[in-house]
C-alpha cells in the first residue's frame, strides 16, 4: 500500500504512481486490481476502453487491445 499517492499511468507492462513529494513510482505488473468505491465506475471504465463482463456472479474486466 502507498499512501497519499496517485496513479499516473497503466500500461500493458507498468503502472506509474505520483508519489507526494512529486516523484513518480514505476512499477512492473501483469494484473491490475481497481478497488474504486461501493459502486463499479462502469460508464468510465467502458469509455477508457476496458471491457467489462460478468462470470459466476463476480465482474471481469479486460483492457481491449
Amino acid at each position: 500500500m502507498i499512501f497519499e499517492s496517485n496513479v499516473k499511468e497503466i500500461t500493458d507492462s507498468h503502472v506509474h504512481i505520483l508519489l507526494k513529494d512529486g516523484f513518480t513510482l514505476t512499477l512492473e505488473n501483469d494484473l491490475v486490481y481497481i478497488f474504486a468505491g461501493g459502486e463499479l465506475p462502469t460508464q468510465f471504465l467502458e469509455k477508457v476502453g476496458i471491457e467489462i463482463s460478468r462470470r459466476f456472479n463476480y465482474t471481469m474486466l479486460s483492457h481491449k487491445k
